[in-house]
């Protein structure tokens, strides 16, 4: 299918992997048409700055940190957990910048992500068979609430709308800037070993931070509330994302758009032609195919061809070679730089014998792509008391593993996708969804604070367990020291041994 056949609506012709189906199709027309008159979230301007960061991160001149839940919840658009998450997502980014000394490029899974793909249409609830939860833009998690409801499409997008909102009123009001290493307590840290390697990592990022203030850098005379600027440490670029599950949604929320003057190259194809018009989905910034949807003949992967947003792709065990770089071929015809991430996510016993083979693959095919890896997807399992958790050791024990397998074959990993959360308990307490970690969480401790409502997060302590074994990793590696993956850090947080 050549590209002037493209469409918004051109899925339609697919097959479509995980579609819902609504009873009440008035209804659901009804609400579309309301969401195409809606305004947009996000901007062209704001996704092609990213797609040129991104292009940067290809390069290995920045590190693409990509987080945030599983599946969001309308519950949970409140300020304390937004401001949780974008805080975790901060503090994250600043120790990777100190060890890797370069940029970090942030992509929430946030005002937006509320879908959530099933392995089957129905579920077992007592003696009940039930349609399964898809995700608060769907149904509802109460099993009497399961008819999916095209109002919730709507509330989707409000929600995503308030959150968004947030997120740009904390980033641009000094909140970046109070996300600093002496905010961090390293009181849960069970192992001395462990929180000496910490505590040197900490003073060492402090040290740093205290000398930019003394020479001027990030230090301003007047507060940001009194009219003065934001400074070099208090300001960040932050973009959002949610894997483009619901194409119903997506293609109400996709735009044709000029694209933005300066970009000269794109914009017309002579200078006095009109500007070229692309189509952005203007519900995200980046988007992302799952792998239960990347059929290379489904409605997914025909949508995606078409926009002009950066996108991901997850790969996974069952990803073939070549179909890896059809799928390319399909979503990236010009091999545009910084337009295609491929998250692979394999589980740790499997990713020896998939990734190589993937790399070496996409690398003999030319196509330009960004590699990250997201260790938790494969490495989900559940305990005896009957919750999904994820253990903290295999899920370095595959991180580690890419940055290894990288390295051998020519490539670079460019970045990590986690699912984590900065949020507290009622009581005050981190989240414990994940077994392990510096602060070694163990089975039994599991159902005390366990929040989730869908996969395990890592808690703001084990989230920053992995920041430090990154930075640590990348410190060493340029400076010339020993591979962080061989280590007392890595060994401490309980990394497999590697052969």
């Amino acid at each position: 299918m050549s590209d002037n056949t493209w469409s918004p609506s051109s899925w339609r012709s697919k097959p479509a992997a995980q579609d819902v189906v609504y009873p009440d199709r008035e209804k659901l027309e009804k609400v579309l048409g309301k969401i195409r008159t809606l305004p947009p979230l996000v901007s062209p301007s704001e996704i092609e700055r990213l797609r040129h960061q991104l292009g940067q991160v290809q390069r290995n001149q920045a590190f693409l940190l990509h987080a945030g839940d599983c599946a969001e919840s309308f519950d949970a658009c409140t300020h304390e957990n937004i401001a949780a998450k974008i805080g975790l997502i901060l503090s994250f980014s600043l120790i990777v910048v100190w060890g890797a000394r370069k940029p970090v490029v942030r992509i929430g899974r946030i005002a937006g992500q509320y879908a959530k793909p099933r392995s089957s249409p129905t579920e077992k609830i007592g003696d009940r068979e039930v349609l399964s939860f898809r995700g608060d833009n769907v149904n509802g998690l109460d099993p009497n609430d399961r008819t999916p409801d095209p109002d919730r499409m709507l509330s989707a997008y409000f929600h995503s709308t308030a959150t968004l909102n947030h997120v740009r009123s904390l980033l641009t009001s000094g909140f970046a800037s109070l996300h600093h290493p002496k905010d961090w307590s390293l009181s849960h840290v069970r192992s001395p070993a462990l929180r000496e390697e910490f505590e040197r990592i900490t003073e060492g990022l402090s040290d740093a931070l205290e000398f930019t203030r003394t020479i001027g850098i990030g230090k301003e005379s007047v507060s940001y509330e009194q009219g003065g600027g934001r400074g070099a440490l208090g300001e960040v670029d932050f973009y959002t994302s949610h894997e483009g599950l619901m194409l119903d949604f997506e293609e109400a929320m996709t735009r044709e758009f000029p694209i933005p003057s300066s970009l000269a190259s794109y914009a017309s194809s002579s200078p006095e032609s009109s500007p070229t018009k692309v189509h952005y989905n203007t519900s995200a910034h980046f988007l992302w195919i799952g792998d239960r949807t990347r059929q290379l003949n489904g409605a997914h992967v025909e949508y995606f061809r078409g926009i002009r947003n950066p996108i991901g792709v997850k790969v996974g065990p069952s990803m073939k070679a070549d179909e890896l770089v059809r799928l390319l071929d399909i979503v990236n015809p010009n091999r545009e730089d910084g337009k295609v991430t491929l998250i692979t996510r394999y589980g740790a016993g499997k990713v020896e014998e998939h990734l190589p083979g993937h790399i070496r693959a996409v690398q003999q095919s030319g196509h330009p792509v960004i590699w990250i890896s997201d260790p938790m997807h494969g490495n989900t399992l559940t305990s005896s008391s009957g919750l999904k958790t994820r253990n903290f050791g295999t899920i370095i024990s595959e991180l580690t593993s890419c940055l290894r397998i990288h390295a051998e074959c020519g490539s670079h990993l460019n970045g990590v996708s986690l699912e984590f959360t900065g949020e507290l308990a009622e009581d005050g307490f981190s989240v414990t969804e994940c077994l392990g970690g510096s602060m070694r969480l163990s089975e039994d401790q599991l159902p005390l604070r366990y929040q989730s409502f869908c996969d395990p997060r890592l808690n703001f302590e084990q989230s920053l367990d992995v920041a430090f074994l990154i930075s640590d990793h990348f410190k060493k590696q340029r400076t010339g020291g020993k591979k962080s993956y061989g280590d007392v850090l890595y060994s401490e947080l309980g990394g497999r041994t590697l052969a």
